[in-house]
């Protein structure tokens, strides 16, 4: 798409106020010069697609090699080359569920570090350059498993790919947040959350039509393999794409970020909305200290920005995701099948089923997010976890044919509620929370949190099937029901709001001592770079693009005259 042509100052006096760049003193005609260099070719919603597109290919990988190994721990040329991980049915070597669990598990650890890592290169590298990083280091990963011939090679090479998809879902999320309007983000993320269900689907149909090549190593070094492709594609689109603008205003790059915003929202830099959205994201800039790297003691500041605070939402939301218990199914599908007396060859057809109405069900929140909001859909969802995984647990004490039967349709149902209500949320809903200046550690830590609860209930789940069978899911039922009075009492609104809006929500819940959730659900909360925030934010206009702010308010009340 042609580039949008520049504003010329000899058409309207008032077409030189976006090209005053005050942090820097920079003459009009040069940051004019400057933006207009920094206009990305992409524009409207050909770059709204492709950021989609890349974003997406990125959970795609998340999710396919989440699934990947759920039919390989039982396929027969994998067993041979890992003899390590086969669990026998009569219980004579119990330490062989936990070496199964570990290989499973240590992955996470992988993408635990990698998503901690974020927290030093984050800010450091960018957005795109630490989705380079990640797409790299899990093409290495990838070769490292598919070559492998002993258990700790696997081992390692599950560690190293971890490593790159923890910096890749730590920066993914934000980037593709801070790269999206207000009305259309939520979408746009949980379309992300659709995509891992659609990798993992892909995995299970992978490993099942590779299942039948039974005298070769291809029967599992093939699906490994495959998730390179997805890396690549990946790692070639992010290179067409902008940096995100908010990265851009903390790094002082204030033409470039003005520009992309331009792109993204199809209208010229002077336009009043674009104006907006670059003056409240300095602003937000500006309230947390300006640009640079932000410390890790900022994590807990509380005042007006309550950093600590919507940190800590976010790590409790990611960890909530986990002890749900999703990956109980995701990873050990085809076992839990297996133990509901379904034989080899169509336990990994149900598995891929269940992959596939998986994905399907993961469609509905796309629609309902923005319409519905965050915080009904998280409850929603935590209320039918808790009553299937209650059901699981009656049915498994009862144990016959029938309620096996019952009890294969309930992870379905189970797979249903979480699509709608936790998949997608989790990678947004901390993206949304947290303002800019501590938005790559706090989503760091926040991911971190995903992977160390995946760990734990990864590594658990083997043992606990073998040693309190069905009463497993009770477990999982009294952590679903807790999730239930924490969303509805600490978990603020967010739907329809801009990042940089959730700064006034809390600062204005601060400043009148109230709940930033009840904050949240009001209709009359100035938006982020009007004079009715700066005074929220604590921000007089002079002392912050002041004469930007006044020119664009004179500009819009003499248009509404």
């Amino acid at each position: 798409m042609s580039r949008s042509p520049s504003p010329s100052p000899s058409k309207s006096k008032d077409t030189t106020d976006w090209r005053v760049d005050d942090a820097t003193d920079t003459p009009p005609s040069e940051f004019e010069a400057e933006v207009t260099s920094h206009l990305p070719t992409l524009r409207g919603r050909r770059l709204t697609a492709a950021l989609a597109v890349v974003a997406g290919t990125g959970f795609t990988l998340f999710g396919y090699d989440q699934g990947v190994m759920s039919a390989l721990l039982t396929a027969n040329q994998f067993e041979k080359v890992f003899p390590q991980t086969v669990v026998p049915a009569d219980g004579s070597k119990p330490e062989h569920a936990t070496l199964q669990s570990f290989l499973v598990a240590i992955y996470e650890i992988g993408c635990l570090v990698g998503a901690l890592s974020n927290l030093w290169i984050g800010d450091r590298l960018g957005r795109r350059k630490t989705i380079v990083l990640g797409g790299i280091i899990m093409i290495i990963g990838a070769i490292l498993q598919a070559s492998s011939y002993s258990y700790a090679q696997m081992v390692v090479a599950r560690i190293v790919t971890g490593l790159g998809n923890g910096l890749n879902t730590s920066t993914v999320p934000s980037y593709h947040a801070e790269c999206s309007p207000a009305a259309k983000r939520g979408s746009f993320i949980m379309i992300e959350g659709s995509l891992i269900t659609f990798g993992i689907m892909i995995s299970y149909w992978i490993d099942f039509a590779c299942f039948w090549a039974q005298s070769s190593s291809a029967q599992w070094r093939v699906p490994i393999a495959l998730q390179i492709l997805f890396a690549l594609v990946l790692i070639g689109g992010i290179t067409f794409l902008p940096e995100s603008p908010r990265w851009l205003v903390k790094n002082g790059r204030n033409a470039e970020a003005l520009a992309v915003i331009s792109a993204l929202d199809d209208k010229p830099p002077s336009d009043p909305d674009v104006q907006r959205t670059f003056i409240g994201i300095r602003e937000a800039v500006a309230m947390e200290g300006g640009a640079g790297k932000a410390s890790l003691r900022e994590l807990f500041h509380r005042g007006p920005s309550q950093n600590f605070r919507r940190a800590a939402l976010g790590i409790v939301n990611q960890c909530f995701q986990q002890i749900s218990g999703i990956n109980l199914i995701t990873y050990y599908a085809t076992l839990l099948f297996e133990r509901l007396g379904i034989n080899d060859r169509n336990s990994r057809i149900i598995a891929a089923c269940n992959g596939t109405e998986y994905f399907m069900a993961s469609l509905i929140a796309i629609f309902l997010i923005d319409r519905v909001g965050r915080r009904k859909l998280m409850l929603f969802g935590s209320v039918g976890q808790t009553l299937t995984m209650v059901l699981l647990a009656i049915l498994g004490a009862i144990d016959n044919s029938a309620t096996q039967v019952v009890s294969a349709v309930l992870l379905f149902v189970f797979n249903s509620f979480f699509a709608v209500g936790w998949l997608g949320m989790t990678w947004l809903y901390p993206a949304e929370i947290v303002g800019l200046r501590i938005r790559a550690p706090a989503n760091a830590l926040s991911t971190a949190s995903n992977w160390i609860f995946n760990f734990v209930v990864v590594m658990v789940t083997g043992p606990a099937f073998d040693h309190i069978k069905w009463r497993t899911y009770i477990v999982f039922a009294a952590l679903n029901a807790f999730i239930i009075p924490v969303v509805y009492l600490f978990f603020p609104e967010t739907a329809g709001r801009s990042l940089e809006d959730m700064d006034v929500v809390f600062a204005l819940a601060y400043r009148e001592g109230v709940s930033p959730v009840k904050v949240s659900l009001r209709k009359d909360v100035p938006l982020a770079g009007s004079p009715e925030a700066d005074e929220i934010l604590g921000l007089a206009p002079q002392d912050h693009q002041g004469n930007v702010i006044r020119r664009l308010e004179e500009k819009r009340r003499a248009g509404d005259a």
